[in-house]
């Protein structure tokens, strides 16, 4: 026997999952294809509760399959949610919930009321939660896995209260299974996305009202038995939060487009564009308060011979940790952009003087000197710097870029000239000489 009125949820919902993997294969977030995954099981609940009329054990199979599955995604919502997941002790607590609610699910389904088994069933509801979280307690500690640890214990104490009641017993109790499950979506939920987006919010209702679902529902069979509500109204929930989660992955889209529009996409560091605007407002700052600022362009020498000798990947690789290097080299205030291959650029603010930028410079270029060791490959490259002082060199961007790049390059014809295969202390060599400073110093001594 089969409840054809279930094929229309059964065809919505697994349209709606369609249309959230084509959003979910083009998104970067992890966590997307555990929400797939999710949905995926919405599709299989929905799939068994067609045959839930059918006779004998073939109905109660469909129940328990339907209602297991309806309880997992409502897991995997709320693992997908922790920020935590690739902790061994996350995947032991998901394997916790998962056995937990699978148990007592079928205790419920396949054994007459009342049965002695409901009790170590309700019992590891809470327990089996709280043991993974005190055995991983002395390495690993969350708000959000106490936060779980506390719904569930509450779960078993309501569940020892309520199951063995001869009226609506079991009713209460399995509510009560999904009541948590989607409470603890929306709180974690709540915790992870808490940003001012119609995706979060949506989200965040949707599951809200998902979980009351299942408290007004049972309540309205108590109170009002010949209250009828169709199904769609009770299913509605669920579509917000397809449509929420959605939205959740076109707005990270979105701030992905826009993060790359100002940044180098393999660095993550400012690209030209982003550059630009933060030397132009650095020297606008240093033109108010009559203090200097300083622009460095560094070249990576040799840096074709890495990509030719052993592929771009390792380049890349290279390319990353010069950008670490770097930025842990500099002050917050100041910024380093990768404005060409393999260019970088760092605008140095007040305090700053030629001195100071000299200082920087040769610490940066020393970096690079050291040897480095990347996947297995020992990398000897060098670097050439280039140094301009805004007011002192120039007085606009433009014309600062241009100083610079001009020191840069004398720098590494210099060092060509030496005709040494690794250069130990390339030499700034200053076609713009400023009368405070010899235009042959050293970066290295």
């Amino acid at each position: 026997m089969v409840d054809w009125s279930k094929i229309p949820d059964v065809a919505a919902v697994a349209l709606l999952t369609l249309a959230f993997f084509s959003v979910a294969r083009h998104a970067r977030r992890s966590s997307s294809r555990v929400w797939l995954t999710g949905w995926l099981m919405i599709v299989l609940h929905f799939a068994a509760f067609v045959f839930l009329p059918a006779p004998g054990n073939f109905g109660i199979a469909a129940a328990l399959l339907g209602s297991s599955a309806l309880a997992w995604a409502g897991i995997l919502f709320m693992w997908a949610s922790v920020p935590y997941r690739g902790q061994v002790s996350s995947r032991w607590m998901l394997g916790a919930l998962f056995t937990t609610n699978t148990l007592y699910l079928s205790v419920l389904f396949i054994a007459p009321p009342a049965h002695w088994l409901l009790v170590p069933a309700a019992t590891l509801v809470g327990a089996l939660p709280l043991a993974v979280a005190l055995r991983y307690l002395p390495t690993f500690n969350h708000p959000l896995r106490w936060a779980s640890v506390i719904l569930y214990s509450v779960l078993a104490v309501f569940l020892l209260i309520v199951q063995n009641r001869p009226d609506f017993g079991p009713v209460l109790a399995l509510n009560a299974v999904f009541f948590t499950v989607f409470l603890g979506c929306c709180i974690l939920f709540w915790y992870t996305y808490r940003r001012a987006t119609a995706g979060a919010f949506i989200t965040i209702l949707g599951f809200l009202v998902w979980a009351n679902v299942f408290t007004i529902a049972p309540l309205m069979l108590i109170f009002f038995p010949g209250f009828h509500v169709e199904n769609e109204v009770w299913n509605l929930p669920k579509y917000v939060v397809a449509v929420g989660m959605i939205l959740i992955l076109l707005e990270d889209q979105i701030e992905h487009n826009k993060f790359l529009a100002l940044h180098d996409e393999l660095t993550g560091l400012p690209n030209r564009r982003l550059f630009q605007d933060r030397l132009a407002n650095a020297l606008e700052r240093a033109r108010r308060t009559g203090s200097k600022a300083a622009l460095l362009l560094i070249d990576l020498d040799r840096f074709k011979e890495v990509n030719d000798t052993l592929g771009h990947h390792i380049g890349d690789e290279l390319l990353k940790y010069v950008s670490r290097l770097f930025l842990g080299r500099v002050r917050r205030t100041d910024t380093v952009a990768r404005t060409g291959g393999d260019e970088f650029s760092v605008v140095l603010e007040e305090p700053m003087n030629r001195d100071d930028a000299m200082g920087v410079a040769r610490v940066l270029t020393q970096l690079i000197e050291a040897p480095i060791l990347l996947e297995g490959n020992t990398l000897r490259i060098g670097a050439s710097a280039g140094i301009a002082v805004f007011p002192d060199d120039a007085g606009d961007a433009e014309s600062l870029c241009i100083a610079a790049d001009l020191r840069m390059y004398a720098s590494k014809r210099a060092a060509r000239n030496r005709e040494r295969h690794f250069v130990p202390a390339p030499i700034l060599h200053d076609p713009f000489p400023s009368p405070d400073r010899d235009p042959g110093l050293q970066l290295a001594e």
